[in-house]
């Protein structure tokens, strides 16, 4: 029994660090077209989840944890808007280095991970509940 008990803690872990993926990815893509604030600024950097393997001594298992959120050094882009109050002088606006594409596909990616894990919840419960049953019998 304790290693079903574990199973949620280890899911429910999963769960955690794909939620923080999903709110970061949802935030690089609320801001894909955001400026700086000012005309010599540079515009919104994309953020990058990073995961860690954390062993849990009270549990005697291995966990995923999120290690870090960094902005991604990638260049940004450039659009030729010499109306704009943000180009440079040469007519260039700075635009985010945010690519929805790569957001959408990383956004599925962690609700794959997530309902993965939520599914090892459901199976466990089951057998837990199932296990509950054939005791009382």
């Amino acid at each position: 029994m304790p290693d079903l008990n574990n199973s949620f803690f280890i899911a429910a872990a999963g769960m955690r660090a794909q939620s923080t993926r999903i709110r970061v990815v949802a935030e690089n893509i609320a801001n894909a077209d955001s400026l700086s604030a000012t005309a010599d600024g540079q515009p919104y950097r994309r953020k990058v989840v990073t995961f860690q393997n954390v062993l849990d001594r009270s549990l005697g298992v291995d966990k995923v944890e999120v290690k870090d959120v960094t902005r991604d050094p990638s260049d940004f882009s450039k659009n030729y808007e010499p109306s704009n109050p943000h180009a440079d002088e040469d007519g260039y606006v700075l635009m985010p280095n945010v690519n929805t594409l790569v957001e959408m596909m990383d956004m599925r990616e962690a609700q794959r991970s997530y309902q993965a894990n939520l599914n090892v919840i459901e199976v466990t419960k089951a057998m837990l509940q199932s296990t509950v049953g054939i005791l009382r019998a």
